[in-house]
């Protein structure tokens, strides 16, 4: 199978959203469609690679993990295309399930109880939250089973009657030219029930907004992007359908003193010009308290110092990474007529170039640049 980027093979945008995404690969699997051309090898490959990049990118699950690694991240996912995703589905089988929609049909489910819809809640974390774990408490509007008709959306003591158009199937099946395509049927919505007597209190559908609280456990070491899956929490199914997935989102707030890269972290340390030349022992901030770290003598501006294991141990495993601090020599502000005269003089005690070792190269390129224009 080809490893060309997904969102090429199917010509649209990164930010695409599924009924573009859908009108997509209808177009390209109308066009390549085994059915249709039969015998070509070259089209059957074409059709196989865009099932596939459909199959990853509208499932919001396998796109999360190719936008952040690419095809290492959905590897064990992919393997799809016609007759492994598509599962050898014919020609009409695929009008019925991608492109019901032509021709009036929403995709509907079959036979009545549908999976209830997957929710997302970003839940913002400080670093040191992130880094050490947390259990936070999250608010979350849903869908949840009405409790007087449990979920079937029929009066207590009645239920729902089988749709007399499609059978209880829920589609029903129209011939169009010269392919016959399946969609929703009319009469039950895709349910394949009809509720001719409705649940007073959730009117027939089974479902009541709610808003419920949940703990959710954050474990060590994750970073913005990171997603925890609470299986069953998201909204409730209808007429009795088991719920779907609540997916958090990890955002980590910007911090005062560090900024995270993967499993190290960054510190700017700022130090005096007399530190940086004759050298010194500063006290630094890490997560887990302060260390002394010792600057050498003639230190410049920009120069790191890594401390080891004093980073973030990732949530995939490993080690803890380290703390680097960035020293930045300080400026002296609001001096007297003492200190600057002070200064003058120890200005003028500095002969040659041996001690601003940066400033003849500097000189030099400057020089260069100008020849070279």
């Amino acid at each position: 199978m080809s490893k060309r980027d997904y969102y090429e093979i199917l010509g649209v945008s990164k930010d695409v959203d599924g009924k573009e995404l859908k009108k997509a690969y209808r177009k390209l699997a109308m066009k390549y469609h085994p059915d249709r051309n039969p015998d070509d090898k070259d089209a059957e490959a074409k059709f196989k690679e865009a099932t596939e990049a459909y199959e990853i990118l509208n499932d919001s699950q396998k796109r999360a993990a190719y936008d952040q690694y690419g095809h290492a991240g959905v590897d064990s996912n992919a393997g799809g295309g016609y007759g492994g995703g598509a599962n050898g589905a014919g020609f009409s089988d695929i009008f019925g399930d991608v492109f019901g929609d032509i021709f009036g049909g929403a995709g509907g489910g079959r036979g009545g109880s549908q999976r209830g819809s997957d929710l997302r809640y970003t839940l913002e974390l400080s670093l040191e939250e992130a880094v050490r774990g947390v259990e936070k408490k999250v608010r979350i509007p849903t869908l949840v089973s009405c409790e007087t008709c449990h979920g079937s959306g029929a009066k207590p003591g009645t239920s729902p009657k089988q749709c007399s158009t499609c059978n209880g199937v829920g589609q029903v099946r129209m011939q169009q030219g010269f392919f016959s395509v399946q969609q929703t049927c009319p009469t039950c919505r895709g349910q394949g029930t009809i509720i001719e007597d409705p649940c007073n209190s959730c009117h027939g559908r089974g479902v009541k907004e709610e808003t419920k609280t949940l703990s959710v456990k954050i474990p060590p070491g994750v970073d913005t992007g990171d997603r925890i899956r609470l299986s069953g929490e998201g909204e409730a199914g209808a007429m009795g359908g088991p719920a779907g997935d609540l997916y958090v989102q990890v955002s980590v707030r910007e911090h005062a003193l560090f900024h995270r890269d993967g499993r190290n972290l960054y510190c700017d340390v700022p130090i005096s010009i007399v530190d940086a030349a004759l050298g010194g022992d500063l006290e630094v901030p890490t997560l887990d308290g302060r260390v002394r770290l010792k600057i050498p003598a003639e230190t410049q501006s920009g120069k790191l110092f890594r401390l080891k294991g004093k980073g973030v141990a990732p949530v995939r495993g490993g080690g803890a990474g380290d703390l680097l601090c960035r020293v930045q020599v300080e400026t002296p502000v609001s001096l007297n007529d003492e200190q600057k005269a002070l200064l003058m003089k120890f200005q003028e005690s500095l002969t040659g170039e041996k001690h601003a070792p940066q400033k003849k190269s500097w000189f030099e390129g400057v020089k260069k640049f100008f020849e070279d224009v």
